[in-house]
């Protein structure tokens, strides 16, 4: 029996030593995710500094490449996981760079202008701007103002115009034989539409991702009131609406609650997503979305534009995301399913094979 006894205490302790190494392997993915998320963290950080956009009188920063540098795929940092050093990893990144240069041979514009949308800022192409830059493309995010790390203040910018400097005064400080691939989110789709009428010479093609792409004399602030409803119970009775005149002045800004945000913008999106949204997002300035865009056919109307559909969405429906396209028809129209509002969170492959294959359309 004491042998017995001894037996069964040496299986119990190995049984414990099994499940402590369990735990502690779990514990280590765990600490190892969250040093990659900080890592990623400081990286966008540095970016922002290092690569900042100097405009007059303006604190807007970009974020992305300045130029067309071409991350080798096995980087260790951009995938988030350590790159084999062996022969066959040797060989699977030499494929992949050529597969590169092959994909970079058949794109004229190398450069993506990344516009965010209410309440977004750069930080939010993240995904986007890695992929991009992963197959040699040349990604920038711009913040707009009052949005992101630009310190205006959002009740003092109620113009499409002044919301849309920092892109205006980037696209104005481009060389005359260069031109970029634009690509707006919600109702970043206005500031796309702006840059389209005004600059169509420095535009090559126009990506609207489940975007305010609203045609002339419409204002971008009535595709979201199909969503909800009368614009004037909204006006007066919406607790999210931002005063920052005063009470018996117009209305400035507009910012919906965590819990609202989490439903309609990240109902599908990865929950460290999710979280890096709630301790960036700003309220956005309503005057812009307020204001009636006048676009011409003789520039809008022969730029190219092409719409992203994010079929999950609960912020602009998949009926709303229909209607725009039909009645202002783009070029092209892709879907992208399971998405929410935000595909570079929810779907950031997807969109990325998206991106690729308009910047290979001739």
């Amino acid at each position: 029996m004491g042998n017995s006894l001894i037996c069964k205490s040496k299986k119990d302790v190995k049984e414990i030593g099994s499940r402590s190494k369990r735990m502690g392997r779990s514990q280590r993915k765990l600490q190892s995710e969250e040093e990659f998320l900080q890592k990623q963290a400081l990286s966008l950080a540095l970016q922002q500094l290092q690569l900042s956009q100097r405009f007059d009188g303006s604190t807007s920063k970009r974020i992305g490449s300045t130029s067309s540098r071409r991350h080798n795929l096995s980087d260790p940092f951009c995938n988030g996981k350590q790159s084999k050093r062996d022969s066959r990893a040797e060989v699977t990144s030499g494929e992949a760079n050529l597969q590169a240069l092959d994909f970079l041979e058949n794109v004229k514009e190398k450069k993506f202008v990344l516009v965010h949308g209410e309440g977004f800022g750069a930080w939010c192409w993240y995904k986007t701007i890695s992929l991009l830059e992963e197959v040699g493309l040349s990604p920038i995010a711009i913040d707009l103002k009052g949005s992101g790390i630009d310190l205006t203040d959002t009740n003092k910018v109620d113009t499409l115009v002044e919301y849309s400097k920092p892109l205006i005064e980037y696209l104005q400080g481009l060389p005359d034989n260069e031109k970029v691939v634009l690509v707006g989110h919600s109702s970043g789709g206005a500031c796309v539409s702006y840059a389209l009428e005004h600059f169509s010479n420095k535009v090559s093609k126009a990506v609207y991702i489940c975007a305010t792409m609203v045609g002339d004399g419409q204002r971008p602030f009535d595709v979201f009131m199909e969503e909800l409803g009368s614009e004037e119970i909204f006006m007066k009775g919406s607790k999210f609406l931002i005063y920052g005149n005063g009470k018996d002045e117009q209305p400035t800004g507009f910012m919906f609650e965590k819990e609202q945000m989490k439903g309609l913008y990240f109902n599908q999106s990865p929950t460290k997503d999710v979280a890096l949204a709630m301790v960036s997002m700003r309220p956005f300035p309503l005057g812009p979305v307020m204001e009636k865009l006048s676009l011409s056919p003789e520039n809008y109307g022969t730029g190219r534009r092409f719409f992203v559909q994010t079929l999950d969405d609960h912020a602009l429906s998949p009926d709303i995301q229909e209607k725009l396209v039909r009645e202002n028809p783009p070029e092209r129209v892709f879907k992208i399913k399971g998405s929410d509002h935000c595909p570079f969170f929810s779907k950031p492959q997807s969109l990325h094979k998206i991106l690729l294959e308009i910047a290979q359309i001739p």
